[in-house]
């Protein structure tokens, strides 16, 4: 149940950074708030070492929410 939280949570501030209107400013200039595979894991990385305790690696948080990020939004 904790890694499906996981998996929301990175999938939602994900979303928020590269789709959302509060990032229209910074986005023109920088392609990582393009990306939802890139801005994915970095977010999984911040969201794995502040709030959540995962039994694996903050590196290995990333990557699930990378991949995780990218396939939810291909469905989406």
């Amino acid at each position: 149940m904790a890694l499906l939280t996981f998996i929301l949570a990175c999938y939602g501030m994900t979303m928020i950074a590269v789709y959302g209107k509060i990032f229209d400013a910074i986005r023109p200039q920088h392609h990582f708030f393009k990306c939802t595979m890139c801005m994915g894991f970095w977010v999984g990385v911040i969201n794995a070492v502040c709030f959540f305790e995962m039994p694996f690696s903050a590196f290995v948080a990333g990557c699930i929410s990378s991949g995780t990020s990218y396939f939810i939004s291909r469905l989406v």
